[in-house]
């Protein structure tokens, strides 16, 4: 039998650096943590290969003095925390005081410092937990964190790395993430040399998200701002238009600190389910400011996961939030036939590309309105004539008076020549389309109901409606679903709804699962006007059915009930069966290729926009999408 011994420093070490540095990304994470934790409003990050060969971290914080710098770098030395009870009371990201020493214990490290009393700074060199040297240097305030050759001294943890590009892309992100995280801080990233990311530090959460994401993301942004005693919750979260397919893009920040939690995923999905199809997850970047006596962050080295005193309050709030956002929006895509002209700014498009200096932008901006005042010119010289009068509202008369105008260009009676624009004057330019936001106006607000023209239905499938400058078209499938599942729901919830007899009664043969399942929710299905009893042996009988379900009550529509609420999970919860029964109920909706008259048209369009959410059906399928004037002026090349 083996002897039980005690391991020498150097393994613990090593051993106690595997939990906390995984991969270049994990020292990074510490070191830009410990930055912020200074009280830093500037920090640069810069790595090489990955971050496998050089990582640099400079900031302007408050430094280390001389003589607490090699204690920085012993196990479980830390300036955050003093007792166990600071534990429960943790403002900072930093706290176990194992970074340094794990990251000193598979790299070779350099560190420059130098507090705002100094005279000097302090240079002090450690490898492999090994102190090199300790000595005095000049240096501006603030501290300079050098790693260099990660995994030297373990090259079975060296092996399990990821190419220099992989690698590099994690710490990206991970930078990306803490940018998002303290907007009050300005980050640069530097990746080979090269400036990836940097953000200004101007405390404005949405100049970040169109620095790192785009300007798709940042223009269809909802605000969400929730003040409660114990927590508030403020940031912005994505119209349903920019789904994505993964969770990626849902970020949330408890106390600054970029983490996972269950419990506020659910509750970010569960507000969005109605408003996007299956499979699809929505883009958030909340903010959390919660008190620390409600959390415990002592959870895992990694500091990514937490615990809440009260999760079903964090649930309901978040859910609440979330929702509210989302209410009260025209919520309706609108279709771009062609990419819409980039409007030309003052700083770059690019995701991580810097703007030009002051003088740059002056000349561009002067020689972008030299070139404007030419083509004026050359446009006003060749202008096409224009009539004094317009032309009669026939299109055969419009096309012959253009044909006259064409012949005759000279005629000074029918025609004016444009005067050409003033050199100073800047040309307006055609406001291009954007999503519908607020009820002032728009389609579904109830006053506009007696503007709206129907046009007509296509392909016996889609009701088109002229509103506002704006094509609208209707689904007339999924938006009769919706209104079923709605008014299916209404009724279920309260209580309103008619038994029918079935006559011969539906047969049900179940398995043992199955028959635990509908005994199980059996009192729920009686609820909402079925009855069921026992037919012998393992079969049910269905004498009665609720009467909006009487024409799809089927036998297979029955047992994929009862199979769907397996899956859902739901023992105790009838608003899950209510809204399995609800989603199944819009089996009955008219389908697609169905010709309506356009009473029954105007009708539909009445009850879908009576409704608190008619933006899409129960699967999270558009009902309504709209196509804008000056999308379709574009395509006919009325505006070039």
């Amino acid at each position: 039998m083996p002897n039980i011994t005690v391991l020498d420093q150097n393994t613990i070490n090593k051993i106690a650096a595997g939990e906390v540095i995984e991969r270049p990304a994990s020292v990074v994470k510490e070191l830009l943590e410990n930055a912020i934790d200074a009280k830093s409003t500037a920090v640069t990050v810069e790595i090489k290969e990955g971050g496998t060969s050089f990582i640099r971290v400079t900031d302007n914080g408050c430094g280390i003095p001389k003589e607490e710098v090699p204690l920085a770098f012993l196990r479980h030395s830390t300036s955050k925390i003093k007792s166990v009870e600071d534990l429960f009371t943790i403002s900072s990201l930093g706290f176990r005081g194992e970074a340094l020493a794990s990251i000193a214990a598979v790299s070779q490290v350099e560190l420059i410092t130098k507090t705002s009393v100094g005279l000097t700074g302090t240079r002090f060199q450690i490898e492999g937990g090994e102190e090199r040297s300790l000595e005095e240097i000049g240096a501006p305030e603030g501290t300079t964190f050098i790693a260099r050759n990660l995994f030297y001294n373990t090259p079975a943890r060296k092996k399990f790395l990821k190419t220099p590009s992989t690698e590099g892309a994690h710490v990206a992100e991970l930078v990306e993430k803490l940018a998002l995280s303290h907007p009050e801080v300005s980050i640069r990233f530097i990746q080979n040399n090269q400036n990836k990311l940097h953000t200004s530090g101007n405390h404005n959460l949405k100049d970040i998200v169109y620095t790192v994401f785009g300007r798709e993301i940042a223009s269809n942004l909802l605000e969400v701002t929730v003040n409660k005693p114990q927590v508030s919750i403020h940031g912005y979260i994505g119209k349903p238009v920019i789904a994505r397919g993964n969770r990626n893009y849902e970020n949330y920040f408890i106390n600054g600190r970029y983490i996972k939690s269950s419990i506020i995923s659910r509750a970010i999905e569960e507000a969005y389910r109605p408003f996007m199809m299956q499979h699809k997850y929505p883009f958030t970047m909340l903010h959390f400011s919660i008190e620390s006596e409600m959390l415990d962050v002592n959870v895992h080295p990694t500091k990514m996961e937490l615990r809440f005193r009260d999760g079903e309050m964090v649930y309901h709030m978040v859910y609440q939030a979330v929702s509210s956002a989302l209410a009260h929006k025209e919520l309706i895509p609108e279709v771009e036939l062609e990419k819409k002209e980039e409007v030309k700014q003052n700083f770059s498009e690019k995701r991580h590309e810097p703007s030009p200096e002051p003088f740059e932008r002056r000349r561009l901006m002067a020689m972008e309105q030299q070139a404007a005042t030419e083509e004026k010119k050359d446009t006003a010289a060749y202008a096409f004539p224009k009539r004094l009068t317009p032309p009669q509202p026939s299109f055969v008369k419009e096309r012959d008076d253009l044909a006259d105008n064409w012949l005759k260009p000279q005629a000074p009676a029918m025609e004016k020549l444009p005067e050409a624009p003033s050199s100073n004057e800047v040309p307006k330019r055609e406001k291009g389309p954007e999503q519908l936001d607020l009820f002032d106006g728009k389609l579904l607000e109830p006053k506009a109901r007696s503007m709206h023209k129907l046009i007509g239905q296509l392909f016996d499938t889609y009701w088109l409606v002229e509103f506002n400058e704006q094509l609208f078209i209707i689904d007339q499938h999924a938006a009769h679903e919706k209104v079923l599942y709605e008014k299916t729901m209404g009724t279920l919830k309260t209580m309103e709804y008619i038994s029918q007899l079935v006559s011969p009664p539906i047969i049900l043969t179940l398995n043992q699962n199955e028959e635990i399942l509908l005994k199980r929710h059996l009192k729920y299905f009686t609820d909402m006007g079925f009855e069921i009893e026992p037919f012998g042996g393992k079969e049910y009988a269905v004498r009665g059915v609720p009467a909006n379900l009487f024409s799809i009550a089927k036998k297979e529509l029955l047992i994929e009930m009862i199979d769907g609420l397996s899956e859902d999970g739901s023992s105790h919860n009838p608003d899950m069966i209510y809204e399995r029964v609800a989603s199944l109920s819009c089996k009955a909706a008219v389908k697609g290729g169905h010709r309506l008259s356009a009473a029954e048209a105007n009708e539909l369009i009445d009850q879908l926009l009576s409704l608190e959410n008619p933006y899409a059906c129960p699967h999270g399928r558009p009902t309504i999408i709209s196509m804008s004037k000056y999308e379709l002026e574009k395509k006919f090349k009325r505006i070039v």
